[in-house]
């Protein structure tokens, strides 16, 4: 296993297959202030345009070390392409959806997808700037391309508000909208394998036990899920923020080959429910580990992640914008000496 590439390490390592040793790198979110620095290329550019996407992601690799290239570092194209209103995001902070267009019950039951969805400006930057990383660095290196699950979509297009109390008091509208969901994820996923993504990472918060109750994820999420996994072309990563602990069971049973969890979970009980079901990503502490501590504190809690059974080694969510380089790299060099 000496030759092994990062691109086969990563992808053994999320089907289930031995590995010399586990992957560092991030599923999540990776533009930070320090590699916009380093490669010239700034937010809020970086979400609208496909080469400059494509370059400061690259730097996440390049620079920090991490051994993936994963964009983009927002959430909003979808919701965008889909009609809710956005704002734009700055330097420091990701662009944010405002208003989505079915804070109605009539136009949450009339919604249906816009038919030029694929061809709206940021989609097609993101399918470009796949493209673009997938030229650049070649078939040694995975490639994961970030979308909002279903479950995000659905809050997007109802407001949180609306998606929270109508899963109660209108549960056919929700099932509605996350079916619409599922369609559209399912067919951007397929988009972006065909032009070189290696891997999907579908953070879906908003359907976790955070906001809703377990038995809604059993009932609603994970048939849908199911359906999701089993009509797109390539592997499949669930991100769930916040504390998974009630759905972890569930979660292992829905068809994605990978699970990132974040630091409310704790990860030994976490393997101990998924075995080898999926593939255990985290979860070093974005904010109190590697945004504010020091290398040899996150070196701490990487080594504690390995022996605790992650199968990838990862943040448990998106980079803070201000995260240290030196930070990342310590991550990696964790990993490095933990494995001699």
């Amino acid at each position: 296993m000496a030759d092994m590439t990062l691109r086969q390490r990563f992808l053994d390592s999320l089907m289930g297959k031995d590995v010399d040793k586990v992957p560092a790198c991030s599923v999540t979110q990776t533009g930070t202030v320090e590699l916009m620095d380093a490669t010239g290329v700034f937010w809020p550019d970086a979400h609208y345009d496909a080469e400059m996407m494509a370059t400061l992601a690259i730097g996440g690799y390049e620079i920090a070390g991490l051994e993936a290239v994963r964009y983009p570092f927002d959430g909003t194209a979808v919701a965008q392409t889909l009609g809710c209103a956005i704002k734009e995001g700055t330097l420091d902070s990701q662009p944010s959806v405002l208003k989505g267009p079915c804070e109605i019950k009539e136009d949450a039951l009339e919604y249906i997808i816009p038919d030029n969805f694929m061809e709206s400006d940021r989609i097609v930057t993101i399918l470009d700037a796949t493209e673009i990383v997938r030229e650049k660095v070649g078939d040694d290196v995975p490639v994961i391309a970030g979308m909002a699950g279903p479950a995000a979509i659905a809050s997007f297009l109802l407001s949180a508000k609306n998606y929270l109390m109508w899963s109660i008091t209108n549960p056919e509208i929700i099932e509605r909208v996350v079916k619409i969901g599922v369609e559209v994820c399912t067919d951007y996923s397929n988009a972006l394998f065909e032009r070189g993504a290696d891997v999907i990472c579908m953070p879906d918060s908003e359907a976790g036990p955070d906001l809703l109750p377990p038995a809604i994820f059993e009932s609603l999420f994970l048939p849908e899920y199911k359906k999701l996994c089993g009509n797109t072309s390539g592997p499949m990563i669930l991100h769930m923020c916040g504390d998974a602990t009630a759905i972890l069971d569930p979660m292992a049973n829905s068809g994605f080959e990978g699970l990132s969890i974040e630091e409310k979970v704790n990860l030994k009980y976490a393997k101990d429910v998924i075995g080898n079901r999926a593939c255990l990503i985290g979860n070093v502490a974005p904010v109190d580990i590697l945004l504010s501590s020091s290398p040899t504190e996150v070196k701490e809690q990487a080594r504690a992640c390995i022996e605790n059974g992650v199968n990838i080694l990862a943040p448990g969510c998106g980079l803070a914008p201000h995260t240290p380089t030196r930070n990342l790299k310590a991550m990696v060099s964790a990993r490095d000496e933990y494995y001699g």
